[in-house]
């Protein structure tokens, strides 16, 4: 778990590092802040006076930030003592539209993958502070980086979609369709009503964003990534049982 650095009063005072996924008023000045923290998993914890003037934490628990926190336990929610910057990601996403969708997207996914309060989740933030990294630096189509991010989150949690052999009997060879709920590329015989048809290069295009093939995912036709991020949004949000509301403003064409 995290560092444990001693009491206050009655409370336990832990420090650890995260990411802020997203913020909530309480009461008049004060917000709970919701991260996904390298040790502790999903924390939901009050920020107090954060939303006056003259708080001492300014713009440190916003959204797209990297903060190291340090933070006491409490009976329902855990209360943040102090809070300073690794690195924030707002400035650069918020001054690009299509950058800031797909960024709300990610921190939406994330909260998603971990349900579960205080539950370790080192995989999924690692994921999740690659690709702002990788958003950030704007090397990479958005949506490519955001398809990767996703596919990624999705093996991480188990469900990686399978590609090169069929999902229902294990066949490789010719897989002409991709059904989401066999978990991926089918074969013909065992392709149900209603499965996908995609190209072979939208299915060679999110091996190589699995793989992280970044050469191969720059050079993609723009038809193959729009099919390829139709597929896995579905795929997504199936695997979730729950819709991820932001993706409806990332930009897919």
């Amino acid at each position: 778990m995290s560092v444990r650095c001693g009491t206050m009063g009655n409370m336990q005072l832990y420090r650890d590092d995260g990411v802020v996924l997203r913020t909530q008023k309480l009461g008049e000045a004060d917000r709970i802040i919701t991260v996904l923290a390298r040790k502790t998993g999903r924390v939901r914890a009050v920020a107090k006076g954060v939303r006056r003037t003259k708080s001492r934490f300014g713009g440190r628990l916003e959204p797209f930030t990297h903060v190291d926190l340090m933070l006491h336990q409490g009976r329902s929610l855990d209360v943040i003592t102090q809070a300073e910057v690794i690195r924030s990601y707002g400035a650069p996403l918020t001054a690009d539209y299509p950058r800031y969708t797909v960024g709300v997207a990610m921190l939406e996914t994330a909260e998603r993958f971990t349900p579960e309060d205080k539950e370790p989740a080192l995989r999924q933030f690692l994921l999740l502070v690659g690709g702002l990294r990788a958003l950030a630096e704007a090397g990479h189509d958005p949506r490519l980086v955001l398809d990767a991010y996703l596919l990624r989150s999705l093996s991480v949690a188990g469900y990686a979609p399978a590609l090169e052999e069929c999902a229902r009997c294990g066949t490789s060879g010719r897989l002409p369709a991709f059904a989401i709920p066999s978990g991926g590329m089918v074969c013909a015989s065992c392709r149900p009503p209603g499965a996908a048809s995609p190209g072979s290069g939208t299915v060679s295009l999110m091996g190589a964003l699995l793989r992280g093939d970044w050469d191969n995912a720059d050079q993609s036709d723009r038809r193959h990534q729009v099919e390829c991020s139709g597929l896995v949004a579905a795929y997504l949000q199936w695997h979730l049982e729950h819709s991820i509301r932001s993706l409806r403003h990332v930009e897919r064409v």
